[in-house]
């Protein structure tokens, strides 16, 4: 039987973009998931705050994943774990939802020993969620909101959260969260060394000081999980492997979507569900008449760092009417201009610095000649 649509995927992006498909009336939508159990990530995360924006209620993690995988099979959804999709084939559309990952110790350079008892935070929680033992005293490296549940994973597990340490001037989570840590914070220092010969036995600061610990956690420092889109010769955003599509979220290929966290890093669980269901919407006018849309290229400068999505498709709004900005210093506006006419101004919506998401409306793209060449979108003077 001929697959409508394939999802590369079963984390909130890939199974909320499979539901709303199913809703829409799509046969045959299968997804795949490398692992062995769908969810994502959630299913491994114990703490709260999952689902406000698209289910209107806050539950845990698993809790959330779970929601999602049952939805999924009660409208006819497929879904195969264990399966390492190497090509696209055999279907009429696919989306690609493959997420992120956090950098590694050895990704970042860290120097000094390699004893044991260095993780990423998700594999902290996953080894946490099945009982392994993971230390004693733990220094957490990052200062993204991911950082910050870390120490109530490693409290769940008996394990003291020493300190959380990044290189940043002031730490990027909210101040609600960063109380909940109750974990004292070392903004502007960085770990220049890891000492210890077969366990960790202490980290060094550029400071320094040397903290005490048996237990590592590099946290945060996003990367698209891209391997699959570059194996199949997708645009991608290098070094960050950020995936490039149009505001209808299809990629550089036609017929190929992708949504949630391998856009634009790591977006709560919510958000990436709201992108599915974004893509789910565009596969289907895809599959009904595969219009062919202009497209105008956006460009970043004057301190913004990146925008997703990166085209815009004439006549098509992004994901919940706004695009998603990160900035390289503290902004408070940006302008959008094209062929040096500004078309649009106006404040940042969010938090506007380093290492944090914020966005702007849409509004803006009614405005766009779609014959007048790229659109710029760069801070505002």
């Amino acid at each position: 039987m001929t697959i409508d649509v394939l999802i590369v995927g079963s984390g909130p992006a890939g199974l909320s973009a499979a539901i709303e498909l199913r809703r829409r009336g799509v046969e045959r939508v299968v997804v795949h998931e490398r692992e062995h159990e769908p969810g994502g990530v959630p299913r491994h995360t114990a703490h709260t705050g999952f689902g406000l924006r698209d289910t209107y209620r806050v539950m845990s993690g698993p809790r959330y994943a779970d929601r999602l995988v049952r939805t999924a099979l009660v409208h006819g959804v497929t879904i195969e774990t264990g399966l390492a999709v190497r090509e696209l084939s055999g279907a009429r559309a696919y989306l690609v939802a493959t997420g992120v990952r956090e950098r590694s110790r050895a990704a970042r350079l860290i120097p000094g020993d390699r004893p044991a008892g260095i993780y990423t935070t998700g594999s902290l929680q996953q080894l946490v969620r099945a009982g392994v033992p993971v230390g004693k005293r733990a220094v957490i490296i990052g200062g993204e909101h991911v950082a910050f549940s870390a120490p109530m994973t490693l409290r769940h597990a008996g394990v003291e959260a020493v300190a959380i340490v990044t290189s940043q001037a002031t730490h990027q989570t909210h101040p609600v969260l960063a109380l909940a840590a109750r974990t004292r914070v070392l903004t502007g220092r960085s770990v220049v060394e890891i000492i210890g010969r077969r366990r960790v036995e202490a980290v060094v600061l550029d400071s320094g000081e040397r903290l005490a610990c048996d237990t590592v956690v590099v946290s945060g420092d996003w990367v698209g999980e891209v391997e699959l889109a570059r194996t199949i010769g997708l645009s991608v955003v290098l070094p960050a492997g950020r995936l490039v599509t149009d505001s209808s979220l299809m990629t550089s290929q036609r017929g190929v979507f992708a949504a949630g966290n391998v856009l634009h890093g790591a977006e709560s669980a919510d958000v990436c569900a709201l992108e599915g269901r974004h893509a789910a919407r565009r596969i289907v006018d895809f599959l009904s008449d595969d219009k062919t849309h202009s497209h105008v290229e956006i460009e970043v400068e004057g301190g913004v760092e990146w925008i997703a999505p990166q085209r815009l498709a004439i006549d098509v709004a992004p994901p919940r009417n706004r695009f998603i900005i990160r900035v390289d210093q503290p902004v408070r506006g940006v302008e959008v201009a094209q062929n040096g006419v500004t078309v649009w101004g106006g404040r940042i919506r969010g938090v506007a610095r380093p290492l944090r998401s914020c966005w702007i409306p849409a509004q803006w793209i009614e405005q766009v000649d779609p014959l007048g060449g790229p659109v710029a979108i760069r801070a505002a003077r």
